[in-house]
This record gives C-alpha cells, sequence and structure tokens, in this order.
C-alpha cells in the first residue's frame, strides 16, 4: 500500500442521506440504503470500528439506529449540532488515532470541504461511495488478526471499564485490584506470529527499540531453540484487552539477552510493563543468569527508557555481554542487570511459563 494511503482504522458516517435514506426529523419510519448493513459489518470485521458525527437529534437518531440494529457497531458517536469537523476531531483524539487513520463520510459536498478544510488529513468520501468502500485498499488490511476482529468489543469494554473508574473513591491500585486482571505469558505460535509483527509495528511509544520483525523473522525465531518468542495477553471482568506485549530473547548459559520488549499504549495505566519485566527478572534469577536489554532512545519511548530504569537495567558494563557482541546498529544501548528474586504481582493474576527450568534442560542437553 502507499504511503499516502494508510489504512483506515476509523470511519465516520452521515446519517441522513448517507446510512439511510432521507432525513430523519421529516421520516421516522427512514431505512437503510441497500448494502449499506453490510458494509458496515465487513468493515467492522476487518477491525475498522465505526462512529457517527451526524447533524440530528441524539436521542431520536440513537434510537434509530437501536432500531435498525446498528447501534452496537458505532463506538463514542458525535450526534448534535455542531460542526462536523470538530466531532471527527473529537472522535480522532478520543480513540487516540493520528487523523490520517480516521475517513468521513456524508452525503453533502459542503459538509465535506468543512471537514477537509478544519481536519485536511482526514479523507473525505461521498455517500454514493458507501458500499463500495470495502473494496478500496485503503480499508482492506493485509492481515485481519483475532485482535483486530473483536477491535470494536474492546473499546466499547475500554469506555465502560474508564467510566467506572472515574466513579471510583479510592487509590488506582484499589480500582486495578477491582478489575480482576489476568495477565497470560505465553510462548507463541504460528497463529500468533500476525498479532506479534502487528505489535512490532504498530507500537512506538512503549517499544524499546522500535525494530520491526517481519514475519520471516519471527518465524526463523521460533525454529531457533535459543531464542524465545513470547506473546503477552490480558483480561479483565470487562472483556479482553487482546495481545499486549511481545518479548524476544535469546539465551545464552550466564545471560539472557533481551532483544525486544514492546507493549501497547493502552494498557501502560495498569502497570503491564513493569509485571513483565518483574517476571523476566525473577525467571533469569532462578536461572542464575544475568540480563542484558537492548534499548534505542527515540523522542517517543521515554516511558520505556524509564521502565527499564525502574526495573534495574543500567549502563553497567559486565563480562557477561562480551558474548553477545557489539549491538547491530550504532544508536543501541545494551543495559545490564544482575537479576535478583522479584516478588509476584500484587494487582493481576500472572499465568506464566518456566523460562529457568527450560534453560536448565538446555543447558544439561548441552552439556550432555
Amino acid at each position: 500500500m502507499a504511503d499516502s494511503q494508510p489504512l483506515v482504522k476509523c470511519l465516520v458516517w452521515d446519517l441522513d442521506n448517507t446510512v439511510w435514506d432521507g432525513t430523519l426529523l421529516e421520516d421516522p419510519s427512514v431505512d437503510l440504503f441497500p448494502g449499506i448493513r453490510e458494509a458496515i459489518i465487513e468493515l467492522d470485521s476487518r477491525g475498522i470500528l465505526h462512529s457517527v458525527s451526524s447533524k440530528n437529534d441524539h436521542d431520536l437518531a440513537w434510537q434509530h439506529l437501536e432500531k435498525l440494529g446498528l447501534a452496537e457497531y458505532f463506538v463514542h458517536p458525535k450526534i448534535g449540532w455542531g460542526r462536523k469537523s470538530d466531532a471527527v476531531k473529537e472522535i480522532a483524539e478520543r480513540l487516540n488515532f493520528a487523523q490520517t487513520a480516521v475517513a468521513f463520510i456524508d452525503d453533502l459536498p459542503t459538509e465535506r470541504a468543512e471537514v477537509n478544510f478544519h481536519a485536511p488529513d482526514i479523507r473525505c468520501y461521498g455517500a454514493d461511495q458507501a458500499t463500495s468502500l470495502t473494496g478500496l485498499p485503503e480499508f482492506s488490511p493485509e492481515v485481519v488478526t483475532v485482535d483486530a476482529r473483536r477491535r470494536r468489543q474492546m473499546y466499547q469494554a475500554s469506555f465502560r471499564r474508564d467510566a467506572e473508574k472515574g466513579t471510583f473513591d479510592g487509590p488506582d491500585e484499589d480500582f486495578l485490584r477491582t478489575l480482576d486482571l489476568v495477565m497470560a505469558i505465553k510462548r507463541a505460535d504460528e497463529e500468533d506470529l500476525s498479532r506479534v509483527e502487528e505489535l512490532t509495528l504498530r507500537t512506538s511509544q512503549m517499544n524499546a527499540t522500535g525494530v520491526h520483525y517481519s514475519d520471516a523473522d519471527l518465524r526463523a525465531l521460533l525454529a531457533d531453540p535459543d531464542h524465545e518468542v513470547l506473546t503477552v495477553t490480558l483480561t479483565d471482568r470487562f472483556g479482553p484487552h487482546g495481545a499486549v506485549g511481545v518479548l524476544l530473547l535469546e539465551r545464552h548459559p550466564d545471560v539472557w539477552h533481551l532483544k525486544l520488549l514492546a507493549t501497547s499504549c493502552r494498557v501502560v495505566t495498569f502497570g503491564a510493563g513493569a509485571v513483565i519485566l518483574n517476571w523476566l527478572i525473577d525467571q533469569a534469577a532462578q536461572a542464575g543468569a544475568h540480563l542484558a536489554a537492548d534499548f534505542r532512545a527515540t523522542d517517543r519511548n521515554r516511558m520505556m527508557d524509564i521502565a527499564y530504569r525502574f526495573a534495574g537495567f543500567a549502563n553497567d558494563s559486565c563480562a557477561c555481554l562480551a558474548v553477545l557482541g557489539e549491538p547491530a546498529e550504532e544508536d543501541v544501548q545494551r543495559l545490564h542487570l544482575l537479576a535478583t528474586p522479584r516478588e509476584a504481582p500484587t494487582t493481576m493474576r500472572l499465568s506464566s511459563p518456566e523460562l529457568a527450568e527450560a534453560a536448565g534442560d538446555q543447558d544439561a542437553v548441552a552439556h550432555g
């Protein structure tokens, strides 16, 4: 796909004469245009979110969407009498999407022009294109992951979670304990590869190196007994957060080399990065190994730098690092930590493999 046409992550719909045939305030029984329902459902199945920017009576319009069986497909709708450009920009901000990832569809050229003028990065489409959007490259991701197919449900769960947090009176840690959080760290299999690649590609704020690992790269690591490719998922009583982290680890007898740690920005407030690092440090301590971690500072990943430093990683020299050779690129730092046992997390339950046992078995085979 051309760089000028990044994938659309959210499509914002006008309603009158776009989703349904007519004006709701003039005809309360307006029905959908042919093919609209199918287009909305198909794009939703590809992980593309839907929202609404419509000049309408909010309650009346929302009730009609519910009557038509479509209300569940729209997240953070903006139905009122303000400028549509303001509504579309607010939707993008609420979803934490760049405006280049948002599209707007409306039957009126004047409304599309207004959005284009105030938010030129948002792509606009005429209502006559509604049923053909599924055939356009910007609405056609090459791979649709498990998480993509349930992206809408994850966002809706996030909104409910945020609403409950807003009414919670107490420390953040106490609120986290009410969520019944469960983190699962597991060895990746082939079905996980598309989600792992997506995380290495899309995550920038919580990506230790910014390196993108392709499907071929990941398959090679999966086949290498010296490497661990680990995925991290998170769930709570509101629903799944999906795949939220990936670790690429190379094990040597005396040092474990963390080549990449990437976690989703949406779970930063749950302390996911600290839980993952403390688990890995504890595993290394059980195996009697030091830890080395690659880190490349960027203008976006300062939070990951803080997570590493807070966990105890430092720019210390150690003889164990010699086996790793020099970093592949000059701007990659190699941080070091002498692993010591860590306590289990107090805000979530953790399900994870025993890397220390696997390392012991591997060493036994190597020296057998």
